[in-house]
């Protein structure tokens, strides 16, 4: 088979590229080769491969192969067709295929691969009666740079003419794309003062042209004036670098640089990019107060407050640690009353004050102040002109509140003291010293009535009776007094009173009780005692027999049970009757209260049990010792109480007549005689159902309802039920009315037949006559046109007619 191409473009370098290859692939002891003609029709020496040197085709080559009978068979080797991407000339005639096996005209072939009928599709195709390849559209060698087809030759009837052979197209690259920078800002950092040589920062770019040519050989460089003689790039590794010791952040903070980079090495396609470059700071620059004094002032009796501000200035970054400032109080504060801070937003010193000031002890201070940075300041930085400067404070008076020196004070005032006693002047002083202030006393809280308290001078006194100590809690009692000045603005201060109220022993001890009774053969009456007095004023208590009868110890004896308790006895044999004796009592206070009281006591003969048999010669001895007006007042209140017992019964016994008498009575004009039955229409007055109370009030006066012992049939209950069981025989006595009643109610109630179930039972039937009145004769003055029966419209459908016949 024979190759053959034309009308190539770049014909004379393929053919100089391909005799190169050739040229390496001879073997030694081969023979000079013949030439082939454009068409490539001429015949090949069997023992060479040919190529053609002057245009045109690509060589030829033959391999030899061995046969099954060791003759050697010559086949065709295709060497890469090379083709330059964005080839515009289209259709373009790569290669022509032919095959020596049959006649012109009798071959077919075709290819197959991608870019024919695999993807890419339609960018190769061949005619398939002369074998001529072409390229139908661009190529792009960053997509695909080489194509690997398949060449047959097939004779008319299919049949394969030569095996398959491989037909590689290789993409040749061109200078179309520009080389691209990884990023368009790329951002640095580098110190102040930094030797020559610092790295910065290092740019990087990519081409997507054949590394292997110089169209991707690229190239880097700093664009424009200025920043080139500070920095450097390295022109294959786009490093950038310091060149000199020149960046000082106070003049220039932040460098611009546009950066390029080129490929061709450098002569080709570019393409720019922008390093920004920040010079870091560092403390070259010390901090230095604006002024050298400052004024302030401060408020008296205040702390945690501003009182002014120091100004300072730095060169360094603003916000940094080497631009922050730091002072220091060196001289001035020995009680550290003050203290200094930085503004982070202005780097002023705010100063403050930690303790309050008294204007009275110290008017002025001077204080000495020192400013230095956060961070420790560069060994290359000039030394600062005003490190120090003086803060002069001045006091400012301001009104003091009064106060109490004895907070709260504490005293005391006996009970009952009268008024006008003095308790105490709660006064207050004033630290104000300058200026004499006038201070007046009021109530904080209202005092009590007992009390009054004068706003000049503070003097306070009673007024009253103090009450007594029971009337506080604990004794004691807690006002508020308040003592405000004259200044501006006035001020007050709040004191407390505690006065506790001191009992005192005003009241003697009280006998309880005053009477007793005891047995002539021997016995004890249990006394008691009590006192109005608190403690210590109060028990334990003293009983002793009064002096006014001399006699009385040889009879009686008193004996302490316990420190409120006394027990009296008797010694020897003592008269019956009442016996009155003197008692003193005495408490413990001091000086003791001594009361002295009469003591009836009952003296009777006692039985086993220690009662006494007979009153007689005790209520005796009582009367012989009451007075005579006294026994009248006692036998006027008796007569009054019997009087009153008679009246009342009086009352009750007629109240009881009355009664009865409404009750039995056998008027025939008792209309609650007869129970009327008016839930039924019709009949006029005889048609009633009466049920005769006057039965239930006089049962012996009537027979039983029947002879047989049988009830009368009730006409309310409807016929073919079982009769209810018949009540007893009617009680013969009145008294037993009640259970004949109620006998007659369960009988009632245990009636199945007749609803309701509770209804009354007919005892007796109606008698001549009817008490009640006829319902033909309500409103028979009135006539019917007068009368107004819309009402029965609302009663139901049972008065539906009688609606209708009455109504409007």
């Amino acid at each position: 088979m024979g190759l053959s191409e034309a009308n190539h473009s770049t014909a004379l370098k393929q053919t100089q590229h391909r005799a190169e290859l050739l040229a390496g692939l001879q073997r030694k002891d081969q023979k000079p080769c013949g030439h082939l003609t454009a068409a490539g029709r001429g015949k090949e020496d069997a023992c060479c491969s040919r190529e053609d040197v002057t245009h045109g085709p690509p060589m030829l080559h033959f391999r030899q192969q061995k046969a099954r009978a060791g003759r050697v068979k010559r086949a065709w080797v295709i060497p890469p067709i090379s083709v330059s991407e964005n080839h515009k000339r289209i259709p373009h005639l790569l290669v022509q295929i032919k095959s020596d096996k049959q006649q012109p005209g009798g071959v077919i072939y075709s290819i197959k691969g991608p870019g024919v009928d695999e993807e890419p599709k339609g960018i190769f195709s061949i005619d398939k009666l002369s074998g001529k390849v072409y390229l139908n559209t661009m190529l792009d060698r960053e997509k695909t740079n080489r194509f690997r087809l398949r060449a047959f030759a097939l004779d008319l009837g299919g049949v394969t003419l030569e095996d398959p052979t491989d037909l590689e197209i290789v993409v040749m690259d061109q200078n179309d794309n520009r080389p691209l920078f990884q990023q368009a800002l790329f951002t640095g950092h580098v110190v102040e003062g930094a030797v020559p040589g610092t790295s910065v920062l290092k740019a990087a770019a990519t081409d997507a042209d054949d590394p292997e040519t110089d169209n991707a050989d690229l190239r880097f460089s700093i664009l424009g004036p200025g920043a080139g003689d500070l920095f450097t790039i390295n022109e294959l590794s786009g490093e950038v670098q310091t060149a000199h010791v020149m960046l000082d952040r106070e003049v220039v903070g932040v460098y611009n640089l546009t950066l390029q980079v080129a490929d061709m090495s450098g002569e080709g396609l570019s393409t720019t990019a922008t390093a920004v470059i920040y010079v870091d700071d560092i403390n070259d620059n010390p901090p230095e107060f604006t002024e050298k004094e400052f004024s302030m002032e401060a408020p008296e009796n205040k702390e945690g407050v501003a009182i002014g501000r120091v100004m300072v200035q730095d060169k360094d970054l603003p916000g940094s640690p080497n631009w922050l400032a730091k002072f220091t109080i060196l001289e001035g504060d020995p009680e550290g009353a003050f203290a200094i801070h930085t503004d982070p937003q202005t780097n002023d010193g705010i100063v403050s004050l930690v303790k309050a000031l008294d204007h009275e002890e110290r008017d002025h201070f001077e204080l000495l102040v020192s400013v230095q940075n956060q961070s420790p300041l560069e060994l290359s930085a000039p030394k600062p002109a005003r490190a120090l400067a003086t803060i002069r404070v001045r006091v400012l008076d301001a009104n003091e509140a009064p106060f109490f020196r004895e907070n709260p004070w504490k005293g005391s005032v006996n009970e009952g003291a009268p008024p006008g006693t003095e308790i105490t002047i709660f006064r207050a002083s004033d630290p104000d010293t300058h200026q004499v202030q006038h201070l007046r006393y009021s109530q904080g809280s209202r005092l009590a009535s007992w009390l009054q308290l004068d706003p000049e001078s503070g003097l306070v006194q009673t007024c009253q009776e103090v009450p007594p100590r029971s009337a506080f809690q604990n004794g004691w009692y807690t006002a508020q007094i308040l003592a405000s000045d004259d200044g501006s603005p006035p001020l007050t201060a709040t004191g407390t009173l505690s006065i506790e109220v001191l009992e005192v022993n005003d009241h003697a001890p009280l006998l309880s009780p005053v009477t007793g009774e005891l047995c002539s053969q021997g016995g004890s009456v249990l006394l008691s005692a009590t006192d109005k007095d608190l403690a210590p004023h109060a028990e334990p208590f003293h009983f002793h027999l009064g002096p006014s009868a001399a006699q009385l110890p040889y009879n009686w004896t008193l004996r302490r049970s316990n420190a409120t308790h006394a027990v009296l006895e008797t010694q020897g044999e003592v008269a019956e009757g009442t016996h009155v004796l003197p008692l003193l009592i005495s408490d413990s206070g001091k000086p003791p209260q001594v009361r002295e009281q009469l003591l009836n006591v009952s003296v009777c003969a006692c039985n086993t049990g220690g009662s006494c048999q007979a009153h007689v010669a005790a209520l005796v001895g009582a009367v012989a010792g009451l007075s005579l007006g006294a026994l009248m007042i006692i036998l006027g209140c008796a007569s009054l109480f019997l009087l009153l017992v008679l009246l009342v019964a009086a009352w009750e016994h007629s109240r009881r007549q009355a009664f009865h008498k409404g009750l039995l009575g056998s008027s025939q004009d008792d209309l609650r005689d007869n129970i009327l039955n008016y839930n039924e229409q019709g009949g006029g007055e005889e048609d009633q159902d009466a049920y005769d109370i006057h039965q239930l009030r006089n049962p012996d006066l009537f027979p039983p309802p029947s002879p047989r012992g049988k009830p009368p049939y009730r006409r309310d209950a409807p016929y073919g039920f079982a009769l209810p069981r018949h009540p007893r025989r009617a009680p013969t006595c009145s008294s037993d009315i009640e259970d004949f009643i109620n006998e007659g109610l369960e009988a009632a109630d245990g009636d199945p037949s007749i609803p309701p179930y509770d209804t009354a039972l007919i005892y007796d039937y109606e008698g001549d006559g009817s008490a009640g009145g006829s319902l033909s004769s309500i409103l028979s003055t009135l006539e019917d046109e007068d009368q107004d029966y819309d009402y029965l419209n609302d009663w139901g459908p049972r008065f539906q007619r009688l609606a209708e016949l009455y109504g409007q």
